[in-house]
């Protein structure tokens, strides 16, 4: 037992004594050297950083902001790679210097809005509330082409030209032309484009908002219906009554979908909703609320997609609206 004891003992005075000079050697190694992080990009050693997570949250604040007006975001392909290493207390980091070299290999992204006359841009701005206060400004104004007017968002790497308010309006104003019959009095004359065909039914606009996307030829392929801008939960309408005939998630890119059948091989769907207020088999009467604004689908923005069908053909939502 004795012998045990003193064994016992021996141990912790060893161990005591290994605790002992690490402590002083930690202690002097720390002394002389520091914890930090060396930095590379693309494989290349680029400095030493002290602050790791503030050097990356810098980072990433940047690409989400950029630090000029409307930037959208910045592209920044490759990320620093971090490595924790001891230097000599008298090295000095270069935690700027890292920054700037990493911002230096992003592409900026700038974010405008298109005014668009028939899909052609006529003129930019920096949000969508002014673009949508240009198109309000000459629907008051009753401009003969207000209905052929667009919003449009635009990411492109080139700072474009911005208009004001007042100039845009003057610009794209055109008078609406009436004809004048020898009997005195004015009409007004509607053209239809070749491609209208009769629905029997009265339509009205299943939502309050600008259109942003019209039907016809957009980015190489067929838009098939008219795109109406708004923010995410705006209320959804039918355009005329009918019978729910889909309602739920569709595969096809359209997201959350309703379509209502109005009798006569006429249909309307409803596309990128958040979410639905219906259900197959309902009926529904023009006017009811029966989903809500969304990003849902192949989107890139809270929309709503209108289409019109008759006998599975789709034909241009403006000519019955």
């Amino acid at each position: 037992m004795r012998k045990l004891l003193m064994g016992l003992r021996t141990s912790i005075k060893a161990i005591s004594l290994f605790a002992v000079c690490s402590i002083i050697i930690i202690t002097i190694v720390m002394s002389v050297y520091k914890p930090i992080y060396s930095v590379s990009l693309n494989g290349e050693m680029i400095g030493y950083c002290k602050d790791k997570a503030a050097l990356q949250s810098k980072i990433f604040n940047y690409i989400e902001n950029g630090n000029e007006e409307n930037v959208a975001f910045v592209d920044i392909s490759n990320m620093p790679e971090y490595k924790l290493c001891f230097l000599k207390r008298g090295i000095e980091t270069n935690d700027d210097e890292i920054y700037e070299k990493v911002i230096g290999t992003g592409t900026t992204f700038y974010r405008y809005y298109a005014i668009a006359l028939d899909n052609e841009e006529k003129l930019y701005v920096a949000t969508f509330e002014e673009a949508e206060s240009i198109v309000n400004g000459l629907k008051e104004k009753n401009s003969e082409n207000v209905e052929q007017l667009s919003i449009l968002q635009k990411n492109v790497t080139e700072k474009l030209e911005l208009t004001d308010k007042d100039t845009a309006i003057s610009n794209l104003y055109k008078e609406k032309k009436v004809v004048v019959p020898k009997s005195g009095g004015s009409v007004q004359v509607a053209k239809m484009g070749s491609g209208y065909k009769d629905a029997g039914i009265t339509f009205k606009k299943p939502i309050t908002a600008t259109i942003t996307s019209r039907f016809g030829s957009r980015w190489g392929s067929n838009h098939k219906g008219l795109d109406f801008g708004a923010p995410t939960g705006t209320s959804i309408y039918a355009a005329a009554s009918g019978t729910v005939t889909y309602a739920g998630w569709n595969s096809g890119g359209f997201g959350y979908l309703v379509i209502i059948s109005h009798g006569n091989g006429v249909q309307t769907l409803y596309g990128h909703c958040s979410s639905i207020i219906t259900k197959v088999g309902a009926t529904v009467k023009q006017g009811d609320l029966i989903a809500k604004v969304g990003n849902t689908g192949r989107s890139f923005g809270s929309h709503l997609h209108f289409e019109v069908r008759i006998n599975n053909v789709s034909y241009n939502p403006e000519y019955y609206l």
